[in-house]
């Protein structure tokens, strides 16, 4: 499937010209033809006028002179061939230049003046013929057929090199319509490709929205293009204001509510009532926070991001080399300097802050982070030395609220988080062994 508007146009265009021109050239063909054909019986009636003027009539019998005006009937091989014939169809005068020539031809006398007709020859040989019924001579009464004859073959000659030189032309023209086209189309497209480098910049992030400096039949797109982002941008803002403002109230009733689980506490009777209570208050709060991450971390439908991968790394990995300085953790970082995933910045610090906290809360002393282009495809991978993560239980651990290890508190909504934010950029997870011992985190981002 051709998929350049550019090179569609093209061959759309050539196929026409090509189509117009196949259907031209037997017309111009045709044309030449009779045209050319017009001038030789035209030459051939100017020939037999100087036959006729030429005849004489003198007791009922023709004569001619011995030398006729025009030369070629008195050379031969001259090509130009002269009859006359009788009433009866008796050739009674022949060109020196038909000594060569046995031709069989017998004229009609039939009072229609002259005829033009083109004959062909028991040898394959074809001539054009022109013959002229005279019924005076010199003033005096006679009955003759004066013929001039000519061969077809200087005719096909000619129209033979016509031919040529008209595919020549026309392919020399074919080219240079298919030049000119190219540049017709370069320079009217400039105006999509203006509209494409400005999509681009609103995909990075660099500007906005589209400007109207473009062909008014292009104005109808960018203004639907424009509402579209300024539509999506308020009701992406509205929704996390929505949901800041539903946190910010359930928050305030949920921190009373645990204090009043924390109050009922100290009594021995009221304790386990308590801490259903603290459960399920622990419960709500978790809800909230992933509902939140999960609004927050989704990306934009038109705005493509790209962010630098090892500033961030870089800084999540001092953070938590502090944390788990007890561990002191060996971090390798295998990334290009000017790395990039097209992923919101923030979408990014919380993937890779939930899977390097993962990493350095399970590993024995060694984690890996590296980045790898593929065909199409660029490959972030997490791993580090711990116990890994049994291929039974590598599904349900993605799952919210799920947790392998309850020696450390949380929630067991990071992975979720995670995979949340790894299907909102259309990127694929899997888990697998690493090579240092523990699990394998591989994250595969399309490339276009």
């Amino acid at each position: 499937m051709i998929r350049s508007l550019r090179l569609r146009l093209m061959l759309a265009a050539a196929s026409l010209a090509l189509l117009f021109m196949l259907g031209l050239l037997p017309a111009l063909q045709k044309a030449f033809s009779l045209a050319l054909q017009e001038s030789i019986e035209q030459r051939l009636a100017s020939d037999v006028t100087t036959l006729i003027s030429a005849a004489r009539v003198e007791h009922g019998q023709l004569q001619m002179p011995a030398q006729l005006p025009d030369e070629r009937f008195n050379l031969a091989n001259t090509g130009l061939l002269g009859y006359i014939f009788d009433r009866q169809g008796n050739l009674v005068w022949r060109s020196r230049a038909t000594t060569t020539q046995n031709i069989n031809y017998l004229p009609r006398y039939d009072g229609t003046g002259n005829e033009f007709a083109r004959i062909r020859q028991n040898n394959g040989e074809e001539f054009f013929v022109y013959d002229v019924e005279v019924k005076l001579l010199g003033g005096k009464s006679a009955a003759f057929s004066i013929v001039a004859l000519q061969p077809v073959r200087e005719y096909q000659h000619t129209l033979d090199g016509l031919r040529e030189k008209l595919y020549l032309g026309f392919g020399a023209a074919l080219l240079a319509l298919m030049v000119l086209l190219w540049a017709g189309l370069t320079w009217g497209l400039r105006s999509l490709r203006r509209l494409s480098v400005e999509l681009d910049e609103v995909e990075s992030g660099a500007r906005d929205g589209l400007s109207r400096e473009h062909p008014r039949e292009l104005l109808r797109l960018t203004g639907s293009l424009n509402r579209l982002l300024h539509s999506e941008r308020e009701q992406r803002q509205r929704y996390r204001d929505s949901l800041d403002d539903l946190a910010h109230s359930l928050k305030t009733p949920l921190a009373v509510l645990q204090g009043v689980g924390e109050n009922l506490g100290q009594g021995n009777g009221e304790r386990e009532q308590a801490r259903v209570l603290q459960s399920q208050i622990e419960r709500m709060s978790q809800q909230i926070d992933y509902q939140l991450q999960r609004a927050s971390l989704r990306k934009s439908g038109l705005v493509r991001h790209r962010v630098a991968v090892r500033p961030l790394l870089v800084s999540l990995c001092s953070t938590l080399d502090k944390v788990y300085r007890d561990k002191r953790v060996s971090v390798s970082l295998v990334i290009p300097e000017r790395a990039q995933l097209p992923m919101e910045e923030g979408a990014l610090l919380e993937l890779l802050g939930n899977l390097l906290e993962n990493a350095y809360r399970l590993c024995l002393g060694q984690v890996r982070v590296s980045l790898v282009d593929e065909p199409g495809a660029r490959v972030l991978c997490v791993e580090d030395d711990g116990p890994g993560i049994p291929v039974s239980l590598r599904e349900r651990i993605l799952q919210r609220g799920e947790r392998l290890d309850r020696q450390h508190p949380g929630q067991g909504i990071g992975l979720a988080v995670v995979k949340d934010i790894i299907d909102s950029f259309d990127a694929q997870l899997s888990l697998g062994d690493s090579p240092l011992g523990g699990a394998a985190f591989r994250i595969v981002f399309r490339v276009d």
